[in-house]
């Protein structure tokens, strides 16, 4: 997906506000009108977690005449961004809520795919500065988080505590040697070491600049202008490269995303995984329950970086019903509603207190992890050509991987293109 030129996005800024008198309200001193009261649609990946539509039934019970659907996505997130972009450049106002990966926000605010929210509205003080920031474009508050996400190390308590391995691993290369001591005992023989997230979609975009960012180097630098081509990139690229050439990382892995590497490791395929915290009380249910934990991602010389995940709500700017769509968020977007999602899915909460609570750290001990892990975490670059610059790097790392390409080659060719995707 190629990003709009300037000349129609001016257009858009010209024409995308005036929305109908049936709808969202008309623009006002290029403002949105947060106007009209109804049935709305909420638009999100596929809920894998079961959560969400009892959040929705208790809402629509509530709210009879402004009930909401639930249009379910892909649970690739290109998959989601594509629909997402489709529907807003055909002005349809079929999806009203969005729920955005929070790298999207600066592409959708500005193609005027959403609207810019009104501030004041929501709790954002009582937010991780880490998390709201990614909800802002150029000052504007343009969507609010829902839910946050830091990568974790899951690794099998069990296995290392027989091993002989103290603890879980701080580098790559403490992961690799405590995995060669676990695959010497019999239950482990069939086992491989680490899998994340490698098949060419935006998993690998987050398991590439994690590499890179927990070797010292970066992808983009706070500006947003790339910085790849570096001996600290290469060391990252290199790690994930050797891991599947030694078979520290298995050959299928290359087709993983967050699901296979899920199943791998509960299924006792895997000693270590890099997911995402919703694999907690997934694993809690599993025949590994009590026999695993999480610690922060390892890196090059000690604890690595996680790339910031997480998504937040927008309103799509050609929706109807964008009062009622402004009550919802604050609905979804609640301390007690996004605590059920911690409790229910294993979903990091965007309230700083919920990670200091006792109460839930006891139910819930891998909170201190997540909470370093979401405060240390680095965000993939943000970008409004983000399309272009993911697609960019899934080309490159996934060629690494195959064995098509050198990291250095690789590394070259993308900061080239990245450096392409910025200018326009």
């Amino acid at each position: 997906m190629t990003t709009r030129t300037t000349t129609r996005a001016a257009a858009l800024a010209a024409t995308g506000l005036l929305l109908t008198a049936c709808g969202g309200g008309s623009a006002q001193d290029g403002k949105p009108s947060f106007e009209g009261r109804g049935p709305i649609t909420y638009v999100a990946g596929k809920d894998t977690t079961g959560t969400v539509q009892p959040m929705l039934d208790r809402w629509n019970k509530a709210h009879p005449k402004e009930k909401v659907t639930f249009i379910q996505l892909p649970t690739d997130a290109d998959a989601q961004r594509q629909q997402m972009i489709q529907n807003a450049e055909t002005k349809s106002d079929a999806y009203t809520v969005l729920s955005l990966d929070v790298v999207w926000t600066s592409e959708f605010a500005a193609h005027q795919w959403i609207d810019r929210l009104p501030e004041k509205r929501y709790p954002l003080g009582k937010m991780l500065k880490p998390v709201v920031e990614t909800s802002r474009y150029r000052g504007g508050l343009y969507a609010v988080p829902s839910s946050s996400d830091g990568g974790m190390l899951y690794y099998r308590t069990d296995l290392l505590k027989k091993a002989g391995v103290a603890g879980p691993p701080t580098t790559w290369a403490q992961m690799t040697a405590a995995c060669a001591k676990v695959k010497k005992l019999p239950e482990a023989k069939d086992m491989t070491c680490y899998a994340g997230q490698f098949q060419k979609y935006e998993g690998l975009t987050v398991n590439f600049a994690e590499a890179v960012n927990s070797a010292g180097g970066t992808v983009t630098d706070a500006a947003g202008k790339p910085d790849v081509d570096t001996p600290e990139a290469r060391k990252g690229l290199d790690f994930l490269s050797r891991s599947f050439k030694d078979g520290t990382i298995p050959k299928k892995a290359i087709t993983y995303q967050e699901e296979d590497g899920r199943q791998a490791f509960q299924s006792g395929r895997l000693v270590f995984l890099r997911n995402w915290p919703y694999v907690y009380s997934l694993a809690q249910k599993s025949g590994i329950k009590g026999k695993f934990a999480v610690a922060p991602l390892p890196g090059l010389n000690g604890p690595g970086s996680s790339s910031l995940g997480g998504h937040n709500m927008a309103v799509s700017s050609s929706a109807k019903n964008k009062a009622t769509a402004l009550d919802f968020i604050e609905f979804m977007t609640s301390e007690k509603n996004t605590r059920t999602l911690l409790e229910d899915a294993s979903l990091a909460p965007p309230y700083a207190s919920l990670y200091d609570d006792r109460a839930l750290i006891g139910q819930y001990p891998y909170l201190p992890v997540l909470k370093e892990s979401i405060v240390r975490a680095v965000p993939r670059p943000r970008v409004v050509p983000y399309g272009d610059v993911t697609a960019a790097i899934q080309q490159e790392a996934y060629a690494v991987l195959n064995g098509d390409k050198s990291s250095a080659q690789a590394l070259r060719d993308l900061q080239k293109a990245l450096g392409k995707a910025v200018a326009q």
